[in-house]
């Protein structure tokens, strides 16, 4: 392969145009890089193959918890780079994470890891909490760098020896600013509210859903909006019974228009986020939010000032600040989107994201060069 600098990116999901790491794979490019990105495709290879990079099909379940399906990963991580024999492995999500990590530890090639969330084995504890806590000490040992999104996840690893070496705090995955540019503020009426995301318990769909019914008993004018993959069976209640008032999009390759045409976007999420892009894109485009206090959240809300904080898991709560959204003057709604797009523009430029990327990866090859 001569002296061709060579990266591996490994993900869980690959979501095409719309994906989060667009920008860091095109400023790789850019700089000369030969990129593999090795990712679930479900048959997309020659599509991304005319885009510039190679894209390799490694099939996994992000959620089981079968060992032996993990071992296998780990082998087919250890056979990918021993294939593409990359310079630097970028990481993202909790199994490429560790998974990934360990076949760089087999390979001895530096890793750069992006905790994009914990995930949900560090809710309880219990034996998976210890066994996650032990994969993490596994997984990033030998890790370069390691990203983190939010400081409770990177002050919560340092506290339980997760990490060692270097790390850094990042503005989420940051948001395009150019792609996700401000749009002017629709008229009054009809208001709309729109749900952005997987329709998962713990993203708080079931409060969401039946606040809309709630409000629209006050207010039968106001229109909730969905948009999203039903990953836990919400696929029958929102398409066979449909209530009126409630609009389900299914899932939606450019989330703009649904984003521009609605006044604000709820998230009423309990998830364990690393930083939610759809709180981000949804003000860039310039529109209010009500989310909650948790991590990966509280980052983008300012309460009263871009949009509402409200308690997770809280209907009564959550019923109340949209109301009380309901109740403001139009102009005092635009403002909030105003404030909203200020907000990304000053702490969430993805363009800071794609630097400390390029800046990690340049200091790795220093190191190897030595």
């Amino acid at each position: 392969m001569g002296n061709t600098k060579r990266v591996l990116l490994l993900t869980n999901i690959y979501n095409g145009e719309t994906h989060f790491r667009t920008e860091i794979v095109d400023a790789l490019l850019q700089e000369g890089y030969d990129v593999t990105y090795a990712a679930p495709t479900k048959g997309l290879k020659q599509e991304r193959e005319e885009a510039g990079y190679h894209l390799v099909d490694i099939p996994f379940d992000r959620r089981s918890l079968n060992p032996l399906k993990d071992v296998r990963l780990l082998w087919q991580y250890v056979k990918l780079l021993r294939r593409t024999a990359p310079q630097v492995v970028l990481s993202f999500t909790i199994k490429p994470n560790l998974y990934g990590g360990m076949a760089c530890r087999i390979c001895k090639v530096p890793q750069i890891a992006n905790v994009t969330g914990l995930g949900s084995a560090f809710e309880d504890e219990g034996w998976l909490h210890r066994l996650a806590i032990m994969l993490y000490r596994i997984g990033l040992r030998k890790t370069h760098m390691v990203f983190f999104q939010n400081t409770a996840n990177m002050q919560y690893c340092e506290d339980h020896l997760m990490v060692r070496g270097q790390r850094k705090l990042l503005p989420g995955s940051g948001v395009n600013l150019i792609r996700f540019a401000y749009e002017e503020y629709p008229k009054e009426q009809p208001l709309r509210f729109l749900f952005l995301g997987r329709l998962i318990k713990q993203k708080g769909i079931d409060e969401y859903l039946e606040v809309a019914r709630l409000v629209r008993k006050l207010h039968p004018e106001v229109e909730f909006h969905i948009l999203g993959t039903c990953d836990e069976g919400y696929h029958d209640v929102l398409v066979n019974q449909p209530h009126e008032g409630i609009f389900y999009h299914g899932r939606q390759p450019d989330v703009r228009p649904f984003i521009c045409q609605c006044h604000c976007l709820i998230h009423p999420s309990y998830y364990p986020e690393g930083m939610s892009n759809v709180l981000l894109e949804s003000c860039a485009t310039g529109r209010p939010i009500i989310t909650t206090d948790r991590p990966g959240c509280k980052e983008v809300i300012e309460d009263g000032k871009n949009g509402f904080v409200v308690r997770p898991q809280d209907v009564d709560d959550l019923k109340e600040k949209v109301l009380k959204f309901i109740s403001l003057p139009h102009e005092a709604k635009r403002q909030m989107g105003l404030a909203a797009r200020q907000k990304v523009e000053r702490e969430f430029d993805r363009q800071v994201v794609v630097k400390a990327y390029l800046d990690a990866i340049e200091e790795v090859e220093v190191r190897n060069e030595r």
